[in-house]
């Protein structure tokens, strides 16, 4: 549960950082993504999370 909340907790830091860096770039990233057909976000989305589950496959093994 302590890796858990840890990984959660770094996740947090990573998507606040853009957020509080450079709020006006933000902004205007996230009309563009708003903007993108919904097949090229569930593919984005499916090649995030399968690099995810890689990296932590390469880390743990």
């Amino acid at each position: 549960m302590n890796d858990f909340l840890t990984a959660m907790g770094l996740v947090l830091i990573f998507e606040g950082m853009p957020y509080f860096i450079a709020p006006g770039r933000m902004r205007v990233w996230v009309l563009q993504v708003a903007r993108l057909p919904d097949a090229t976000l569930r593919k984005t989305g499916l090649i995030l999370m399968l690099f995810g589950l890689l990296t932590i496959y390469l880390v743990r093994s």
